[in-house]
This record gives structure tokens, C-alpha cells and sequence, in this order.
């Protein structure tokens, strides 16, 4: 599923025209995205949680020249899965 077919499912279930639900995706994409650029965890119930992981800096190789490398450190955005995700996916 790319953005535009979660457009077109949002507006079906929600009844709302496309170029609504097309508004409603990016504003949440967008408080999503501000909240983990701030520090914060978005935690929807049943759903997941979206949090930001610090990676150290850390040697790594290049595959090509067998190079040593250096890896700056960094922040990821993970997602843990809830309980009501994992169970509809699995069954």
C-alpha cells in the first residue's frame, strides 16, 4: 500500500472526499514526524508505538575495498508492534 491507496482506504471508511483524507494523512504523517524530531514517543493504543533509537557511532568495513570505516552515530526511528496489530496480522 503506497500513500495514495491509504488515501482512498481513509476516505472510504471515514466518508470524506479525497482531497480531505489526503489532508488528514499528511497532518498526521506530520505530528508523527514532529513529535520524534522533538524527543517524543507517539504511543497508539492497540496500534504501536513510534520512538527514536540512538545509535552509536561504530567501525564498520567497506565491502568493495575491505576498508576500515568509520560510522557516525545517529537517531532511528523505530515502531514496536501493539498487541492488537500483532493478533490481526497474525490471526
Amino acid at each position: 500500500m503506497n500513500k495514495n491507496d491509504l488515501v482512498a482506504a481513509v476516505a472510504e471508511l471515514s466518508g470524506l472526499a479525497k482531497a480531505d483524507a489526503n489532508k488528514s494523512v499528511d497532518a498526521v504523517l506530520e505530528a508523527v514526524t514532529n513529535a520524534l524530531a522533538s524527543g517524543d514517543d507517539v504511543r497508539l493504543v492497540g496500534f504501536g508505538t513510534l520512538s527514536v533509537a540512538e545509535r552509536k557511532a561504530s567501525e564498520g568495513r567497506n565491502p568493495r575495498t575491505g576498508e576500515t570505516i568509520q560510522i557516525a552515530a545517529s537517531k532511528q526511528p523505530k515502531f514496536k508492534a501493539g498487541k492488537a496489530l500483532k493478533d490481526s496480522v497474525n490471526g
